[in-house]
């Protein structure tokens, strides 16, 4: 999850914002391969599926926070 002081930031400045969309996505995109090509234990699947969730849902907010201004 995004703090608290983050998501400040990033309603006052679009470039951090739009800079914290392009890592997220990055980080999901990844993400993504890693699981699709892992050989990992089902626990440490479990976790990352987990965190690529809660980077969904935090790419979710910063796409909302842009489409209101």
């Amino acid at each position: 999850m995004i703090d608290d002081y983050t998501i400040e930031q990033c309603k006052k400045d679009k470039e951090i914002r739009e800079l914290k969309i392009k890592n997220l996505e990055y980080a999901i995109q990844q993400s993504q391969v890693l699981i699709a090509e892992s050989t990992m234990d089902s626990a440490a699947l479990t976790f990352l599926r987990r965190k690529v969730a809660d980077s969904m849902q935090d790419l979710e907010l910063l796409y909302l926070m842009k489409n209101q201004e």
